[in-house]
């Protein structure tokens, strides 16, 4: 953000939901437009991310450029969405780890089919492992997926039933006990 904030004056306050205000017969940029050009630098940076994993399924370019497409269209819902789930989805990065790195192989194994490079078995494609089809591509995201969330929620669930009888222990022995008749 030092970077545009050289190129532009931005001024130290938020007014509003203003993303510029005119002060001083001058234009200036709020703090609101440097979050806005924040936010869409991910949208872009996470859309571009996900191009290798969206090859990891398909080599249409139509398929990957219109996936991309409706991942920067509701990227930012998304964001307001997983960060409420967050604090439930403990295991999520690791399962996402576990995605990445299969996508990983079946890419290398991919390469290895359409191999062209002289250096590895002479240019000849490699063709002793085989392909792993789209089906069992998309059945294993999936269960990975649903493996990684109800794994978070047990434990989650858990972790707030330890909380509260931890937190029920702590009162007094007096406070525990019937009320007095009146």
């Amino acid at each position: 953000m030092r970077f545009v904030r050289r190129h532009l004056r931005v001024t130290d306050e938020y007014h509003g939901d203003r993303i510029t205000i005119v002060q001083q017969g001058r234009l200036w940029a709020t703090p609101m437009l440097l979050t806005i050009i924040a936010i869409g630098f991910v949208d872009l940076i996470f859309a571009v991310d996900s191009i290798p994993a969206i090859y990891g399924l398909t080599e249409e370019a139509y398929i990957v450029f219109t996936a991309n497409a409706f991942a920067l269209m509701g990227l930012r819902q998304l964001f307001f969405l997983i960060g409420g789930l967050l604090q439930r989805l403990v295991y999520l990065a690791q399962g996402l780890a576990v995605i990445l790195a299969f996508i990983g192989v079946k890419l290398l194994i991919h390469a290895l089919h359409k191999n062209e490079l002289p250096f590895i078995n002479g240019g000849e494609p490699i063709t002793v492992i085989p392909e792993i089809p789209i089906w069992l591509s998309l059945l294993f995201i999936a269960g990975t997926i649903a493996v990684a969330t109800v794994a978070s929620l047990v434990k989650t669930r858990g972790d707030r039933r330890t909380a509260e009888l931890i937190s029920v222990d702590d009162t007094p022995a007096e406070s525990r006990e019937r009320p007095p008749l009146h």
